[in-house]
């Protein structure tokens, strides 16, 4: 039985808690209410008065973004690249320079394109990544292009939300395939695979599998289309869970041109640990096809890090069980200097020192035990991401044209994957050598025996990692496009060596943005997958950015007294302070208290620095802390502020913002995940919980307290994890005793960020999943700001006062900076503004 069925089984039995009750009863949003926020968004930019106002795109695009396919035409100069959530992009020069073919349509998150063999003036556009992610975009149907992209018409599936894949067929451009994976945190009936024979005017679901289950894969055999593979995935996510793999996950075989289907069964696994399944055909030998398999079973080898680390370490540290049963007289006898160790290793609070524990043990503050229990069962989630005891990827070949199937692959290839396969999935063949395959996962690896053994084959040139999608030229092997987190890559030689094509294409996705004030300003982020980054404001797109610090960069805070201490990290909390000048970096994660429960990090855990006193950092887990000295010691000024009700494989019940007042030293605002929303005017000493008359439950994704006002405080909450698509924005002008919607005349976009202009306090900048609205009366009017800045998803922006700059952050086209003049003269004529 599905996981969602035993939820709603659980309900009925009264074993699930009321707020999870609640949750369950908000409802996605209906296709005709997308399809009538979609219309509306349309109108609001034929009218908006801010259409043609400048935006100047400062890049980086040294440091990409996400490339999820790749269609080639028969002339090779011409191709096409979909961004994962920056649109569509084409190049006819070979890759020396890009245009930007489908901004301002619905939707910018694509899934997939294909381009027709026979006419390579038709181009079809998927829209909704089909990657399971934190940052995937729901999409809005499926458009085609006659003319090369220079026009696009939406052709249906609105609700289909992400696609898959689309395959058009060899000689008939009339005749389409669509795989279909449905919503991502919902289940609906609007997933499944799809065929037309006249174009797109009408469809026809072939396969459908339950409302749980969509199509991640379609091949078409290469040398006769009536023989089709098809992949379905069963996947449910919600925002503190995510089951990536089901019985319903399994290949499909068609021998009539997608009319009718039938389950492979023959040698691949059917059980419930099937996961994401990607395939492709041998063109030198149609009769053979290779499957990528997710397999989410449990195995008996012990992750490779862990191993590794058991290696390295000291035997005579201190462990976590060495405290199991142990007396106070043989703790107080610990050498200093060995516990000192085994507690900084540990991330134990940075008031715990070797003798500050033996004092809190004497006392009996503390106990043995408490320290042995330190982290509980809290998982360290970064180490989550690496370290789950699944299989992994596996390659299986069959050469039958998919009737019977073969594992084949011998060598270890579970770090191609790690425990996250519903970001991958993708294989490919030598389009001249059967026995050539490429996998594509967090390495890109390649096999020369037909899928026994794979080494890595990006050693000169070497790529980013996360790799989405591969092009292999048909007429020469050698010629390869590969498209990963970090852009697009081309290699002449099989892979043996790489060059970036990174000067044009600015898709970067932003999860942060910050400025400083120096002459010029630096411009700082985080973004998904590609670290932390900072660049000149005045530069120009082609200029490179600087890196920080790796991984998924995320919240940034500059000390602007000399524009030179940047407090930033990584998902989960792994936040550092780093002196640019000296390249000086320490870690200044707070540790919980012996005794209480382990920290819960948000994926982007908030972090401030306070508008009075600069050495003073907050940061939020579930606990609201408080640093006086840059991060170098931490105090907690809260309790658990979230609802702490869910549990799963992802983190949640953590908080998402922290914010403090511009106005008043010591009131504090903090926002959770699950809905809760806080304020403290006496710096944590007491709070007051201040969501009575909001929409309950959904993710506090902004809170902005007002620079002019005492007691103003903007927030937006976004329901996207219910596959709600609700613009939900308001204001409180004591405190969050009381809220008023200011949504106005706004379409129904997930909302993220809400900042007020610093020159008049009637102007405040929205960013939604879908661009940027500007209200010059406080909200009662919005208007689109959508010409020089398309569509897409802003995270952040800030306000860079000195240059009266809107800098905005956006999650698909890296970053935008706005004279704000215009907009200022413009709300001028409309004195309430100023009320």
């Amino acid at each position: 039985m599905k996981k969602i069925q035993l939820s709603i089984a659980a309900i009925a039995l009264g074993m699930m808690s009321l707020s999870e009750v609640t949750a369950q009863k908000i409802n996605p949003t209906s296709e005709k209410d997308l399809k009538s926020s979609i219309e509306q968004h349309a109108a609001l930019f034929a009218q908006s008065p801010l259409k043609d106002f400048e935006a100047r795109n400062v890049g980086p695009t040294n440091m990409s973004g996400r490339i999820v396919d790749i269609e080639v035409a028969q002339d090779r100069k011409t191709y096409y690249i979909a961004a994962a959530s920056g649109g569509v992009w084409k190049t006819e020069d070979n890759g020396q320079s890009f245009t930007p073919i489908f901004d301002n349509h619905a939707a910018l998150g694509i899934g997939d394109m294909a381009l027709s063999p026979s006419d390579n003036n038709i181009l079809w556009v998927g829209t909704g990544e089909n990657n399971s992610s934190r940052s995937t975009y729901a999409g809005a149907g499926v458009y085609k292009s006659v003319d090369g992209g220079k026009t696009f018409e939406m052709m249906g599936l609105l609700h289909s939300q992400h696609i898959g894949q689309i395959q058009i067929h060899p000689t008939n451009p009339d005749i389409v395939w669509v795989g279909s994976m449905g919503s991502l945190y919902s289940q609906n009936k609007d997933r499944g695979l799809y065929k037309t024979t006249d174009g797109g005017k009408t469809w026809k679901k072939t396969l459908f599998i339950d409302d749980n289950t969509g199509i991640i894969d379609i091949k078409v055999h290469p040398s006769n289309p009536d023989v089709l593979l098809a992949a379905s995935w069963e996947r449910f996510r919600q925002a503190h869970d995510f089951i990536g793999q089901g019985k319903g996950s399994a290949i499909w075989r068609s021998e009539d041109g997608g009319d009718t289907w039938k389950k492979a069964v023959d040698g691949f696994p059917q059980d419930e640990f099937v996961g994401r399944i990607g395939f492709d055909f041998a063109m030198s030998n149609p009769d053979v096809v290779y499957a990528l398999l997710d397999n989410q079973a449990k195995s008996d080898q012990e992750p490779e890090t862990r191993r590794r680390g058991n290696q390295q370490e000291d035997k005579d540290a201190l462990k976590f069980e060495d405290f199991d049963g142990m007396s106070l007289d043989e703790a107080l006898a610990l050498d200093d200097k060995r516990l000192e160790t085994f507690l900084r290793r540990n991330r134990f609070a940075s008031i715990y020192s070797a003798k500050e524990v033996k004092r809190q043990l004497k006392t009996g503050k503390i106990t043995t035990t408490q320290i042995k229990n330190y982290n509980g069962e809290q998982v360290d989630a970064n180490a989550a991401l690496f370290d789950a005891p699944v299989i992994g990827a596996e390659v299986y070949r069959s050469t039958d044209t998919g009737k019977s199937w073969s594992k084949v692959s011998e060598s270890d290839i579970r770090r191609v994957y790690n425990s996250y396969g519903y970001y991958f999935g993708e294989i490919r063949v030598s389009t001249e050598d059967e026995n050539e395959v490429f996998i594509l996962g967090v390495p890109l690896m390649v096999s020369r025996d037909g899928g026994k053994n794979f080494d890595r084959t990006d050693s000169i040139g070497r790529p980013h990692s996360d790799h989405q999608s591969m092009w292999i030229n048909p007429n020469d092997s050698k010629h390869i496009l590969l498209g990963n987190d970090g852009g697009l890559y081309r290699s002449y030689g099989g892979g043996a060596r790489w060059d970036h094509l990174n000067t044009q294409m600015p898709i970067s996705q932003f999860y942060s943005i910050m400025v400083d004030n120096a002459q010029p300003y630096n411009i700082y982020g985080g973004m998904q997958d590609n670290g932390v980054w900072f660049g000149k404001s005045t530069d120009t797109p082609d200029k490179p950015w600087q890196s920080l610090m790796g991984g998924d960069g995320m919240v940034v805070a500059v000390d602007t007294r000399d524009n030179n201490i940047v407090y930033t990290g990584f998902q989960f909390g792994a936040y550092f302070r780093i002196n640019k000048e000296t390249g000086e970096r320490k870690m200044i994660t707070p540790g919980h208290e012996i005794g209480t429960t382990p920290n819960r990090w948000n994926w982007r855990t908030p972090a401030e620095l306070s508008y009075h006193n600069q050495d003073i950092v907050y940061m939020g887990s579930q606990y609201v802390y408080q640093s006086m000295d840059q991060g170098s010691t931490w105090k907690r000024i809260s309790d658990d502020l979230t609802k702490n009700e869910k549990s799963g494989n992802v983190p949640y019940a953590t908080l998402s913002v922290v914010e403090e007042s511009p106005l008043e030293f010591g009131t504090l605002y903090a926002g959770s995940d699950d809905g809760n929303i806080w304020v403290t005017r006496n710096g944590g000493s007491s709070w007051k919980r201040i969501d009575t008359g909001l929409p309950q439950n959904r993710w506090v994704s902004s809170i902005s307290p007002s620079q002019y006002t005492e007691g103003v405080v903007y927030v937006t909450l976004n329901g996207y994890r219910y596959d709600e698509f609700t613009t939900m924005v308001y204001k409180s002008s004591d405190y969050g005793n009381t809220w008023t919607s200011i949504k106005g005349n706004l379409p129904n976009e997930s909302s993220n960020i809400i900042i007020e202009d610093h020159v008049n306090p009637g102007i405040l900048y929205l960013g939604t999943d879908h661009g940027l609205y500007v209200t010059m009366d406080g909200g009662n009017n919005w208007n689109l700001f959508q010409g020089s800045i398309p569509n897409v998803a802003i995270y952040d922006m800030v306000i860079q006062k000195r240059e009266n700059h809107l800098v905005v952050g956006t999650h698909g086209r890296s970053v935008y900076v706005v004279e704000l003049g215009p907009i200022h003269e413009l709300a001028k004529p409309d004195k309430k503004v100023m009320q």
